[in-house]
Order: structure tokens, then C-alpha cells, then sequence
């Protein structure tokens, strides 16, 4: 019953207990207790809105920053994730399995200058950091298994 809560909550975390209860054969108060038993065992770590930034006024610059790093004796790659994570640009970092590079960076700005600056200036000079290389983002079609343009149409003739 957790996986189907998961996933359910994963196309839309606005539904309703009630609704979920319903899609799940259980009262919307037990699907409320699940919901919380989720939360509180840290499975479910929040929640966060898909937006169209092509529609709001606030300009946002997205990029990828792949990053060679050295990891550290007995520590790994974690005390360096754990200071790129505490910087405000950062929406995620993750380990990769291998390949040119260590740790992938997804970073949000206000221009390029911006994302530009956070690169050269913050990231780059962490010790451990060997080398950076960014990509910068320049549309978003699909997020979190949502289209982000208005068109729903999958381009393979599938509807």
C-alpha cells in the first residue's frame, strides 16, 4: 500500500484524502495516517510545485554542473556534497556512478552572469573540487514525469 500512496502522491500531491482514500479502498483518514507514517519515517521529504518559467515574470537560468572532485579518506564524496549542498543556488546534487565526473549539481540563478559567478567563484574553489563543467539548461519539456509545455502530445504518435 505505501509503493501505490508513493505513486499516487508522485503524479499529484494535491489530492485530496479523500480522493486517495477512494482510489485506494480505505477512509480518508486512514489514508491521512498513512500520509503522516510516510511523512514521519522520512520517507516523503517534501513536496514542491512544477512551474512554467517561460510564464512568470521572474527570469531563471537552470544549468548541470558536472564536477571532478577528489574524495576525501574516509569521508567518500560526502563532506564535499554536504557543503555544495548548503548554498542557495543548488536544487540538488547526486553521486554518479562513473563517467568524466564525480557529482552532477543542478543550479537555479537569475541570468547566466549569475550562475556564471556561483561557478567560478563558490563552486570551483572548494578544496577537493578538480574541475567543473557547465551546461546550461535551455528549456525544460518534462519535470517529474509532468509536461511542462501545454501540449500534452507524446511526439511518438502515442496518445
Amino acid at each position: 500500500m505505501k509503493s501505490q500512496i508513493i505513486k499516487l502522491l508522485q503524479q499529484n500531491a494535491r489530492i485530496s484524502n479523500t480522493e486517495l482514500g477512494e482510489m485506494l479502498g480505505i477512509s480518508a483518514d486512514e489514508a491521512a495516517a498513512k500520509i503522516k507514517e510516510l511523512e514521519d519515517d522520512g520517507i516523503i521529504r517534501g513536496y514542491s510545485v512544477i512551474l512554467d518559467d517561460d510564464k512568470i515574470d521572474e527570469p531563471t537560468v537552470y544549468a548541470t554542473i558536472e564536477l571532478k572532485v577528489t574524495p576525501q579518506r574516509d569521508r567518500g564524496f560526502n563532506d564535499i556534497a554536504k557543503t555544495i549542498m548548503m548554498y542557495d543556488e543548488v536544487e540538488s546534487v547526486s553521486l554518479m556512478s562513473s563517467g568524466a565526473y564525480d557529482l552532477a549539481v543542478e543550479v537555479k540563478g537569475m541570468d547566466l552572469k549569475e550562475v556564471a559567478f556561483f561557478v567560478s567563484e563558490r563552486l570551483a574553489t572548494i578544496d577537493g573540487i578538480l574541475s567543473t563543467s557547465t551546461h546550461f539548461i535551455l528549456k525544460k519539456y518534462k519535470e517529474k514525469g509532468i509536461f511542462i509545455d501545454s501540449e500534452e502530445r507524446d511526439e511518438r504518435g502515442l496518445y
